[in-house]
Parts: structure tokens; C-alpha cells; sequence
């Protein structure tokens, strides 16, 4: 029997709408000054890290292999059929992103929108009924 704590993946889940405004209020409102460029950093950020939170919950609730990388547990849900390779290809690309957001953010260009910024609200708009769905047909509901 699996247990997975509903609960925290519904707040996972429910934070990504969140995500989603911000990266449009971005989008529309890019002016290119140093403010947006760290305002797009932590917005990457925490689709990353909700992308990965909720991969790991799936991960550990439903035994599926250990993950060796953020990019593995993306890797892990695409072939457990979490999501299809239309959500996962960008979601790995976004996962990549962790490493330069977080251990070299002294390094990052900072002038340009990040083409995910755009990309991300379809993305998350899918993801999330992806990972109800999955968890629905695994509970067996």
C-alpha cells in the first residue's frame, strides 16, 4: 500500500498558480534593470525547487528509484509516466538551471528574460493535473 501526504502535495501543487502570475507579471513588465533580472532568479527558483519537491514526494510515496541529481527526479517522473516528454523536456531544462541560480548567481547574465519565464505558466498549467491524475491512478480512485 503507498502513503503519500496529500496534504503538503496539495500545497506544492496549489503554490504553482502562484509561480505561474509572477512569471507573466514579469513577462509583461520586463524593463531589463537589475531588479527584474533578481526578481526572474527567484522565480526560476521556486519552480525548481516546487518541481522538485513534488517529485520527491511522488518519489518516495510510490517507491519509485532513488533519484541522483534534481535533474534525475524529473528524469524519474517522465518515465514513470508522470507527465509526458512535452512537459518534462522543459522541466528538465528548468531543473538544469539550479546549479547556476544557486551555487554561481555572482556569475548570472542578469540583462535578458530567460526564454522559461514565458514558456513556464503553460508548462505548470499542465503539470499539476499530470501529477493528480498519476497519483489518482496509482491510489487506484
Amino acid at each position: 500500500m503507498y502513503y503519500i501526504n496529500r496534504e503538503q502535495l496539495e500545497q506544492l501543487l496549489e503554490f504553482l498558480p502562484v509561480i505561474s502570475e509572477a512569471c507573466e507579471q514579469l513577462k509583461d513588465n520586463w524593463n531589463g534593470i537589475l531588479l527584474d533580472g533578481l526578481a526572474q532568479e527567484r522565480i526560476l527558483h521556486l519552480a525548481i525547487e516546487s518541481v522538485t519537491d513534488v517529485g520527491s514526494l511522488l518519489i518516495d510515496a510510490f517507491m519509485m528509484r532513488d533519484a541522483s541529481s534534481y535533474e534525475d527526479i524529473v528524469e524519474i517522473l517522465l518515465g514513470e509516466n508522470v507527465f509526458d516528454r512535452e512537459i518534462g523536456e522543459p522541466l528538465i531544462e528548468l531543473v538544469k538551471l539550479r546549479k547556476p541560480l544557486v551555487q554561481e548567481y555572482m556569475k548570472l547574465d542578469r540583462d535578458g528574460l530567460h526564454p522559461l519565464i514565458g514558456d513556464l505558466p503553460a508548462i505548470l498549467k499542465e503539470f499539476a493535473p499530470s501529477v493528480r491524475q498519476f497519483v489518482r491512478k496509482e491510489l487506484g480512485e
